[in-house]
């Protein structure tokens, strides 16, 4: 542990006793909620909620395109984001001109790679939602990007994701830890999916996790891993780079988590070098010299910039600027391990086809 992380830790332990107010003032707004002091709508309409009970990078944005890939074919579906730190407000619906400054990072990366579903922002989800199916009467369902802690819409499925090395049981409230939603929320899920597992994770550690998030008897506990695909060129996606133990990268992201990138690359790239962004950096041109100038200090034949794919959508600005340099983007997916991949589209798509309204009587 380098002198950085343990200054981090060491000072977020001292701010114990504002953890413990935070941690109080969510327990009274969640029970305000409950005892309906504090009112929610629900729709007659078939919501699927994807989120988190801590901040940081759990795969969510992965794991609304991996419900957009199962669902599209099958059924109209849209998606509706707060839209972080996009320089608009209130309800705006993506088109051919859309800019990720409009819409933000994740919302943008959304509607780049499916054009043809429709992807909205509001900071407020009880009036987007009435919006979106205004703008498209036809959607058989609406997909609900980092909503699960507001309350205002009770959405029919929630899936709620958790990171294999910071569960949610083992965390505690900001800002000692990560947590901002406390730790019984959790049963209003459906779904938990763990991600980021080791790739080999045995049966014995599956089941430790399981009693450790403790679900309830109608809880479905998944378990994922990282998988990234081929890097493509950012501006051509048929222009592909295969990775190899030649190649020296510059990483560039911004992201809350990029450890597991960072560990993937130790295992497939001879080196990389890092220049690393605060989550949702807006890029500049100076960043964007900076990064010239790292990258052209690198003296190897095969090297290349890599970059995640919700940068890359702060990149494309710089069509002219990045004319000439050999940037590439990563995917990312989610994989599903003990062969439970088909379980969890069955139910993802029984809850749209066979969507019951069953309103709570409050």
């Amino acid at each position: 542990m380098n002198f950085n992380t343990l200054f981090l830790k060491s000072f977020r332990v001292l701010l114990f006793p504002f953890a413990v107010l935070y941690g109080l003032v969510i327990f009274i707004r969640n029970r305000l909620f409950d005892n309906n002091y504090l009112k929610y709508a629900e729709f007659n309409f078939p919501l699927i909620c994807v989120g988190n009970l801590a901040v940081g990078g759990t795969g969510k944005s992965p794991m609304v395109e991996y419900l957009i890939k199962l669902l599209e074919p099958q059924f109209k579906i849209a998606t509706l984001s707060r839209g972080y730190k996009r320089k608009t407000t209130g309800y705006v619906l993506a088109n051919d001109k859309t800019t990720a400054l409009e819409i933000g990072d994740e919302p943008m990366q959304f509607h780049l790679k499916f054009p043809n579903v429709p992807i909205a922002v509001g900071e407020e989800r009880l009036v987007g939602i009435p919006h979106l199916l205004q703008d498209h009467a036809d959607l058989q369902s609406i997909i609900l990007d980092d909503a699960f802690q507001h309350r205002t819409v009770k959405a029919g499925m929630n899936i709620l994701l958790t990171d294999f090395s910071n569960l949610y049981s083992h965390d505690f409230f900001l800002p000692t830890g990560d947590l901002r939603d406390e730790w019984s929320s959790a049963k209003r899920a459906q779904i938990i999916v763990v991600t980021k597992c080791p790739v080999d994770l045995s049966e014995e550690k599956k089941q430790k996790v399981i009693r450790s998030l403790s679900p309830n008897a109608s809880q479905k506990v998944f378990f994922t891993c990282i998988q990234y695909g081929t890097p493509y060129h950012i501006f051509n996606n048929s222009d592909e780079w295969i990775l190899t133990q030649r190649d020296e990268v510059l990483l560039v992201c911004g992201i809350a988590n990029p450890k597991p990138l960072k560990d993937f690359l130790l295992q497939n790239v001879h080196t990389y070098y890092q220049q690393d962004y605060s989550d949702h950096h807006i890029f500049s041109i100076d960043d964007l010299n900076e990064i010239k100038e790292k990258f052209n200090e690198i003296h190897a034949r095969d090297k290349l910039i890599l970059t995640t794919e919700k940068d890359a959508v702060r990149f494309t600005k710089f069509t002219e600027e990045l004319e000439e340099l050999p940037m590439y983007v990563l995917p990312i997916r989610h994989s599903f391990l003990f062969d439970e991949g088909n379980l969890f589209n069955e139910l993802i798509a029984d809850y749209i086809r066979n969507f019951r309204f069953n309103p709570t009587i409050k």
